[in-house]
């Protein structure tokens, strides 16, 4: 299946045992043309000889040091020539119609400006890590399905709130109308972060079950760093991008929500990941005044009702 250039970008940072089964399965794909690029955060496993020596077909960006998350994948996709520029973690493997799933969806909805596969847990592929991410109205985001074993239930094509940054895909038009990600993220919610602003600003995120992706959840990230930037990076995502009306509506939910996240870590006190989320919160709303001025950029651009909002957010978690 030949037709317009897709990219993919991979970060990688001391992933070396992943990129075999990673690279292998993206070099098996059904569409071509495909682009495959490699952003290295500086690692110190071999991670470029090996791909130097092994896939001199994939273009790698070598950085000087390590940039995160969001470093990685900004320069990749700033490097990407492709019409659709897809991000995703190097502990995956793709189904061999992956990228066909993808593109196909970009064409066929001209509205949409992220496309989320259906991710599965790469050790128990029956089940599902994420089906598409969802964001309830009082400031939590989700995976749906996680956990769940996958019968079926998400074997529909249907609009989300976001696709999960291991596996998510973008227009080219969408990345040039609302930006890239955000570097301040660093590492974590900046997949959310991006889908608001798209959100904002009138563009879909379409979940297409034909695009399989398969996870080691969390093999190269969690425990004290994935707290520390959950509880921070939460703070960063509400304050920017909620409209003031939502607020208005839903703030003392979302902060009894944050009040509740607090009061759990404070009751695991000696647990050094609940101190690095409390460390995280703190940090974030040290950072507000700078998160405040994003904000005033964000909202000016809004061009969706808050009617339209409230359809696609969730009801809180039970």
């Amino acid at each position: 299946m030949a037709g317009v250039l897709y990219s993919v970008v991979i970060p990688n940072w001391n992933g070396q045992r992943f990129l075999q089964i990673c690279l292998d399965a993206l070099l098996a794909q059904t569409y071509t043309p495909l682009e495959i690029i490699v952003v290295d955060n500086a690692s110190h496993d071999g991670s470029q000889a090996f791909i130097k020596s092994h896939y001199p077909q994939v273009r790698l960006i070598e950085l000087p040091e390590n940039r995160g998350f969001t470093g990685a994948c900004n320069a990749g996709m700033q490097a990407a020539q492709g019409d659709y520029i897809a991000l995703l973690n190097n502990d995956t493997e793709v189904d061999s119609k992956w990228a066909a799933a993808v593109v196909a969806a970009f064409e066929q909805h001209p509205e949409v400006g992220i496309v989320a596969s259906k991710m599965l847990l790469f050790d128990r592929r029956d089940h599902i890590h994420t089906a598409g991410d969802g964001f309830t109205v009082d400031g939590r985001p989700f995976n749906r399905g996680v956990w769940q074993k996958d019968a079926g239930q998400f074997d529909a094509e249907e609009y989300v709130f976001s696709a999960c940054g291991g596996s998510s895909a973008y227009r080219r038009e969408l990345l040039d109308d609302v930006g890239l990600l955000d570097d301040d993220f660093f590492f974590s919610l900046e997949d959310i972060d991006l889908a608001w602003r798209a959100q904002l600003w009138g563009w879909r995120t379409l979940y297409t079950p034909q695009a399989v992706v398969y996870h080691h959840l969390s093999a190269t990230g969690g425990g004290v760093t994935a707290s520390y930037y959950d509880g921070r990076n939460l703070l960063y995502v509400l304050v920017k991008n909620l409209p003031s009306a939502l607020w208005r509506k839903h703030g003392v939910a979302i902060l009894r929500q944050q009040g509740q996240l607090a009061w759990a870590a404070l009751r695991h006190w000696r647990g050094a990941a609940a101190r690095a989320r409390l460390r995280g919160m703190l940090t974030g709303i040290v950072h507000m005044p700078r998160i405040l001025q994003k904000r005033q950029r964000i909202q000016s651009g809004r061009r969706v009702s808050i009617e339209y909002l409230e359809t696609i957010l969730s009801p809180p978690l039970e």
